[in-house]
């Protein structure tokens, strides 16, 4: 459906370092509810299982349609791509499992293949697919294939029982369509819910951005998985199965059209963090500082409620953010501009904003460069977070195995009039919650 693993997550948002820990951080909390994972997981397992049961018990219905409708799926799944923010991996095969889901009639005549035989085809479709992957030595996603097993047989619950009853009978042409986009909307819903859920799992960020940000990634690809798919099933209803090569090649060329829209994102993010190691070659900050704060900063965007282009732009901020120490005549000792007076600072970030715009960089990240130096109830909350975060990566390098826990306590002693109060407490449940600690510099 319309999302994938942060992959993901995901999977998705807050893009590139949105989904890592910084350099040497301890592994996650134990703590995290990582039973929601089970439960999906478990729930998908024995879907599967009751599935295959009742198909071997019962026998195939439709062969012809139900050998076509699994070698799309396949190929679907041989088609997956990876990489960063992929939201869908395997359109094709999203697709092609909804439309079959969906099918009520082929060229005509009715179909009577049920709810298991539709989750049997997936499911052996998918692990059929993902053979190539894993011979290449790609890992399976299990997030991901309990995703396509559960809601695919929710569609296929909403749909088959009630068609073979009968019930849709009286539905015909444009109201027809019009049920199945409902249905599949419904089912794209529940998806989102599930990838939101499974990120909240993983990782421990708030579960409504996670959402907020699934649905609104329903408007591209989901959207284009949900429209093939309905007409998919409706294009065989009426001309049989020839239909289904047909309607494959407009989602592939809209793959493909998202993997070049990916590679122009991928290609443009790199450069910004080309940009923001300048100051570390320069000798300007110490080795991975903008990267660790970039990582932070995304951390606590989460927990604050950011999502999607929100924290983008506070990753590409946050790792530009010393940049205007390029324009210093007499380096700061350390790269460490918090310990500056607020003078200095506000020339620095302004230098650093004027960087920033000649970069031809989104005009918003320099916005919030230049406005890290604020007095904090100015601010905007990205530049809240950037100025927070730096201000303890700083404080806490160096500073011992006690660091972090000092340089948090001066930032709580800090928020009357340097930084604002909810980032530090935000700053403290990621810290707390990822068990999150500085690595060595470099």
């Amino acid at each position: 459906m319309a999302s994938g693993g942060h992959r993901g997550r995901g999977a998705g948002a807050g893009a590139g370092l949105a989904g890592r820990r910084p350099a040497g951080s301890a592994p996650v909390n134990s703590s995290r509810p990582g039973w929601i994972r089970v439960l999906i997981h478990g729930s998908a397992v024995l879907l599967a299982a009751v599935a295959l049961v009742g198909t071997l018990w019962n026998g195939l219905e439709e062969r012809p349609a139900a050998l076509a409708f699994g070698l799309l799926i396949t190929v679907g799944e041989v088609a997956r791509w990876t990489g960063a923010q992929v939201r869908e991996a395997a359109p094709l095969g999203a697709a092609g499992a909804l439309s079959y889901a969906l099918l009520g009639e082929e060229a005509g005549q009715p179909t009577h293949h049920g709810v298991l035989q539709v989750v049997t085809i997936v499911v052996l479709a998918a692990l059929l697919g993902s053979a190539p992957h894993i011979a290449r030595g790609r890992s399976a996603d299990p997030d991901q294939l309990a995703r396509r097993v559960l809601t695919v047989g929710f569609a296929a619950v909403c749909f088959q029982p009630l068609y073979n009853r009968g019930v849709f009978d009286e539905w015909s042409g444009a109201a027809y369509a019009l049920l199945l986009l409902a249905l599949l909307a419904l089912t794209a819903l529940c998806d989102a819910v599930l990838v939101a859920a499974l990120a909240h799992s993983r990782t421990g960020w708030p579960f409504g951005p996670l959402l907020r940000d699934e649905l609104r990634a329903l408007i591209g690809i989901g959207s284009a998985v949900c429209v093939t798919g309905a007409v998919m099933a409706l294009a065989v209803a009426v001309v049989g199965l020839w239909a289904l090569p047909v309607f494959c090649l407009p989602l592939l060329l809209t793959q493909l059209s998202f993997r070049r829209y990916a590679a122009v994102r991928a290609t443009y993010r790199q450069t910004i963090a080309s940009l923001a190691r300048a100051t570390e070659v320069a000798g300007c900050t110490p080795p991975g500082h903008a990267r660790r704060v970039a990582a932070l900063s995304v951390a606590v965007g989460r927990d604050l409620g950011l999502a999607g282009a929100d924290l983008t732009v506070l990753e590409y901020a946050a790792l530009m953010h010393d940049i205007g120490q390029l324009s210093l005549v007499d380096p700061v000792p350390g790269g460490a501009t918090a310990g500056l007076p607020a003078a200095e600072q506000r020339r620095i970030a302004l230098l650093g904003g004027a960087v920033v715009r000649q970069t031809g960089v989104d005009g918003s990240v320099a916005v919030v460069v230049e406005r890290q130096a604020d007095p904090y109830p100015e601010q905007p909350v990205a530049a809240r977070i950037v100025r927070a975060v730096n201000a303890y990566e700083e404080k806490a390098q160096g500073a011992g195995p006690g660091g972090p826990l000092t340089a948090l306590e001066e930032l709580r002693l800090g928020t009357a009039g340097d930084y604002a109060p909810e980032v530090v407490e935000a700053l403290a449940r990621v810290l707390s919650r990822d068990c999150l600690t500085l690595g060595p510099v470099g």
